[in-house]
């Protein structure tokens, strides 16, 4: 039987964008998302991870963003943090902060760079959870962080009580098959173009980049699945296929989804260093990009 916490992270999380302005954070304008993803029907908000450029933001700006994002949401959408770090004792002290400002639960990505040994990544995540006490979901995506977290190890961490889930970003289902067969972690698309195919092995959810910009179709496309409507699902998968491939191809992640929130007028599309703006011909192919699934007239 699947684990109850884990299982609360099922469906649709959005990993949502830091907002800036002038080379600061732009408070209002991350409530406003919040409430725009309360009112879209969002399932959980996934704010500081990747696609939120937490590697840019300070120690004191991260911890702002999870309090700002948790005191918005006031229980009417699950919050989930990102919290991880190549520095255990980091993790650690942010996921503490997350639990400590009410959050539901953490996503911890697989240390960066350092590139730990298996026993590595079993202690490190096994330390935050433990001390801690706050749900963790697992996020492994070796293309950020040159290494992958092996599912026997996957395996290991999931008889840890307070690791839920996991954010599985390797691009492989036969490494989410293998983790599904070894374990009852909830299983959740890091990919949004790989949503349906790996809930068809097991997957319950997505955490969602394209989601910052048509929260409802990601959420529908999981519900038909989940509810037995297959037909259903995979035409909302060819639909959606086509805006994940084309506009989170363009560049890096959130350069694209940024862009497309500057033309939707839902964001400045500011970013920060090393993360630069798009040329004029990129920002012309995420417009098309937006233009083709309808987001814009022609």
């Amino acid at each position: 039987m699947r684990s109850t916490k884990g299982r609360m992270f099922a469906g649709l999380t959005v990993a949502i964008v830091t907002p800036f302005r002038d080379g600061l954070v732009d408070y209002p304008a991350l409530c406003r998302s919040v409430d725009w993803h309360i009112s879209q029907g969002t399932h959980c908000l996934a704010p500081v991870g990747t696609t939120g450029e937490s590697p840019t933001v300070d120690h004191e700006e991260h911890e702002k963003i999870i309090e700002t994002v948790v005191q918005q949401a006031s229980g009417r959408i699950k919050v989930m943090p990102g919290t991880g770090s190549n520095s255990t004792k980091e993790a650690v002290r942010l996921t503490k902060f997350a639990k400590k400002a009410g959050a539901d639960g953490a996503l911890v990505v697989g240390p960066y760079y350092n590139k730990p040994t298996q026993d590595g990544y079993y202690l490190h995540f096994k330390a935050i959870a433990e001390e801690a006490g706050l749900p963790v979901v697992l996020y492994n995506i070796p293309g950020r962080t040159a290494s992958n977290i092996l599912p026997e190890t996957i395996a290991r961490l999931a008889e840890i009580p307070q690791i839920v889930a996991v954010k599985e970003a390797t691009g492989s289902l036969d490494q989410a098959s293998q983790i599904a067969a070894l374990c009852d972690l909830t299983i959740l698309s890091g990919d949004d173009s790989l949503t349906l195919p790996l809930m068809s092995i097991g997957g319950e959810g997505i955490v969602s980049v394209v989601g910052n910009l048509v929260p409802a179709d990601m959420k529908a496309m999981v519900h038909a699945f989940a509810s037995g409507q297959l037909e259903t699902a995979l035409g909302w998968h060819r639909k959606l296929f086509f805006l994940c491939r084309d506009l989170l191809g363009i560049a890096t992640n959130p350069i694209p989804v940024k862009t497309a929130l500057k033309l939707l007028g839902r964001d400045t599309g500011e970013l920060r260093l090393p993360l630069c703006p798009l040329d004029i011909a990129g920002e012309q192919k995420v417009r098309q990009t937006l233009v083709n699934y309808g987001l814009l007239p022609n």
